[in-house]
């Protein structure tokens, strides 16, 4: 067998921020991300609750087809204050916290992040 070499490609890979709808140039990039954040917590508090989507949909006050436009991701409709208020729903609590940034977290000067965390 011999060996052949690797041509050389033109391609080029570009480190991502850490925020694919800023990466995408899309508008309100933290916006957009911190609802996906929440819904993908909210999503897994539903998801171990085991309610089916009809029971899930009416204890927090959804149609069936918003919760399931929720469960899809397609957010257009849902706000973080309204992801918040319906994570809140499920009998959980929110807390946010304020501090400085981290050294971490330099990369766009005088510009903060948002990340959601959750407790078990």
């Amino acid at each position: 067998m011999k060996n052949r070499a690797i041509p050389a490609s033109a391609e080029t890979i570009e480190l991502g921020s850490g925020n694919v709808f800023a990466d995408l140039g899309l508008p309100d990039p933290q916006e957009r991300q911190l609802r996906v954040q929440l819904a993908v917590r909210l999503n897994e508090l539903l998801k171990a609750g085991g309610l089916t989507q009809a029971v899930a949909a009416k204890q927090l006050g959804l149609a069936q087809s918003h919760l399931s436009e929720l469960k899809n991701y397609k957010l257009t409709r849902f706000s973080s204050e309204r992801l918040l208020h319906l994570i809140t729903q499920l009998d959980r609590d929110v807390e946010i916290f304020i501090r400085p940034r981290t050294s971490t977290n330099m990369a766009r000067p005088n510009s903060g992040s948002v990340m959601v965390w959750a407790a078990a």
